[in-house]
């Protein structure tokens, strides 16, 4: 998996198209993410104490990675990413401008 916990994504496609957002959390086994913002759904939370009124809770759901692009910090745009290993390190780097991200 290419994009990371903390990244800037721009949505490609689906009911939130054209929307950036940050990426709360990733599921690489289901190759999904949870982006801040991005695909809200309701949720009905019931009373837990007795006196205390039900909600409903506005979070968000996984979007799957296919549907996002990241957005590289240093030049700003959408960007494939790349790797680059240097003393044994590895590093992602943006293909447009050739930063490491």
């Amino acid at each position: 998996m290419k994009i990371k916990k903390g990244d800037t994504v721009l949505i490609i496609s689906g009911k939130d198209r054209g929307r950036k957002g940050k990426i709360l959390k990733a599921f690489p086994k289901e190759s999904k993410i949870l982006v801040e913002g991005i695909n809200l759904r309701k949720k009905h939370q019931r009373p837990r104490k007795t006196g205390e009124k039900g909600q409903i809770v506005t979070l968000p759901a996984p979007i799957n990675i296919s549907n996002t692009k990241l957005i590289c910090p240093k030049c700003g745009k959408t960007a494939r990413v790349g790797y680059k290993i240097v003393e044994n390190k590895k590093y992602r780097i943006c293909k447009k401008c050739g930063q490491e991200i």
